[in-house]
């Protein structure tokens, strides 16, 4: 396909990753975000020939001028307010989820020659799921179950593009990983986070390179009108209690992520928004897999070589400060309270359908 792909949430983690992607093969790319002094500097390290749009989604004057001054031929469409920062944004999640998508898709809707529209998703749309009453890994049929302000979001935008007129494609992601750690949103809120998950919770990871060359394809491959699950391969099948151990080690602290709690196996609510997926038409179709679990830890192993050892003697310092920054520190109970657990801690993770 010839012409400009435009890229919303250009500098985030996906979409550096898949302006990047674009670039290398050769694309005509611009990418739009916020005009911020962190994006300011990621523009500053874009490839030779990639464009950047200062643009405010949720301001359809300035929507209106992006779309119709690049006229792509496709929009990717990364942005957005993600978990566990939407905790604490509802109002903006909302404006930037929902209504923002459905500006940008009514502008592209009314374009002379309308774009393909990949759309970005979560395996969050599927709602929580019980791990030991749903065995078998999600399919891009099953239903559409949100049940958090996340996932809820998310269902709803995916709604407005299935709905729409264009030539769209719906990409659900799994769980976002990369080997550049500068990268990665870490902060104390994240630590809050993952300590609340329950440890048997199932989530299939994928690195971000992955992801963005699924992002590329998608907008050339055969796959107008389908929904497709991205994620990595089967070495990417993990729980959350095996998860951030097997990261953290691979940095060069083995030990240093204490035990949680698992998810109460009698109860279909009190679990997140994760799960394993059957990636067997997205692999097919587009052809993205290609960083193993292995190979991602390997490739981290050997850019922290130097911390090893220090990393050892650090890791039961790191352990204890873990337990007691853990949101189920000295508190009752057996198992992961995941929902109330981000209520207390984050902001309110309701959702309800307007």
């Amino acid at each position: 396909m010839a012409g400009t792909v435009l890229v919303t949430g250009g500098f985030g983690l996906v979409g550096s990753a898949t302006v990047r992607q674009l670039a290398a093969d050769g694309r005509r790319v611009v990418a739009a975000d916020l005009d911020t002094p962190a994006n300011r500097k990621a523009a500053a390290k874009l490839p030779d020939g990639v464009e950047f749009r200062w643009a405010d989604l949720t301001d359809a004057e300035q929507v209106e001028r992006l779309v119709s001054e690049t006229a792509p031929a496709a929009v990717i469409h990364l942005a957005a307010v993600i978990a566990p920062a939407i905790y604490r944004a509802r109002k903006a999640a909302r404006k930037v989820n929902v209504e923002a998508t459905a500006t940008l898709v009514q502008i592209a809707e009314a374009q002379p020659t309308p774009p393909r529209f990949v759309h970005a998703s979560s395996n969050a749309v599927f709602g929580a799921r019980n791990p030991h009453r749903t065995p078998s890994p999600l399919r891009a049929e099953d239903p559409m179950r949100p049940c958090d302000i996340y996932s809820g979001t998310k269902a709803e935008a995916e709604e407005i593009v299935r709905g729409s007129t264009l030539e769209w494609v719906v990409l659900r992601f799994g769980g976002v990983l990369s080997t550049d750690l500068a990268a990665l949103p870490l902060s104390s809120d994240a630590m809050l986070f993952e300590s609340a998950l329950p440890t048997d919770n199932r989530v299939q990871t994928v690195d971000v390179r992955d992801v963005a060359f699924a992002c590329a394809a998608a907008t050339t491959a055969d796959v107008a009108g389908e929904i497709l699950l991205i994620a990595g391969d089967e070495s990417h099948r993990h729980c959350y209690g095996d998860l951030a151990p097997a990261l953290v080690a691979a940095l060069g602290m083995p030990g240093a992520i204490p035990p949680g709690r698992p998810g109460n196996p009698d109860s279909d609510t009190d679990w997140f928004v994760t799960d394993w997926m059957d990636t067997t038409r997205a692999q097919e179709a587009l052809g993205f897999q290609r960083y193993t679990w292995d190979d991602m830890m390997g490739e981290l192993k050997s850019k922290f070589w130097f911390a090893q050892l220090p990393g050892r003697l650090l890791a039961p310092v790191v352990r204890e400060f873990m337990k007691r920054r853990s949101v189920y520190f000295n508190a009752p109970g057996q198992y992961a309270d995941p929902w109330g657990a981000i209520r207390d801690n984050l902001g309110d993770p309701s959702w309800e359908r307007p």
